[in-house]
């Protein structure tokens, strides 16, 4: 059963850093700043969620269990109403997304 435990455990820890590090590149690579808002916003909320399930895995106290719940919740409330009042407030200072030279319409694509 430990060994189960560990497996999981890593593919969790692994498959949470490999989205962190996604999220990472994409906040690099994208084009403007709600993409980018976007990617640190939604893809940094799974990866940090499967890190710590990966970590609640390999708890040893119900204790410890506890709190890495808690922190999962506070992400998860969290992290999205951030990007959300930064986004509402850099489009209420006037600051335009890029869009398409068809106005951004994908059906004339």
């Amino acid at each position: 059963m430990d060994l189960l435990l560990d497996v999981l455990s890593w593919i969790s820890l692994l498959g949470g850093g490999f989205f962190c590090i996604v999220g990472g590149l994409g906040v690099l690579r994208l084009p403007d700043f709600y993409s980018r808002l976007h990617a640190s916003g939604v893809i940094d909320t799974l990866g940090a969620g499967l890190i710590l399930f990966g970590l609640l895995l390999q708890a040893e106290s119900f204790d410890v269990g506890i709190r890495l719940v808690l922190i999962f919740f506070f992400l998860l409330f969290t992290v999205p109403t951030a990007t959300h009042a930064l986004a509402k407030s850099a489009l209420h200072s006037g600051f335009e997304p890029e869009l398409d030279d068809d106005g951004g319409d994908p059906s004339n694509s």
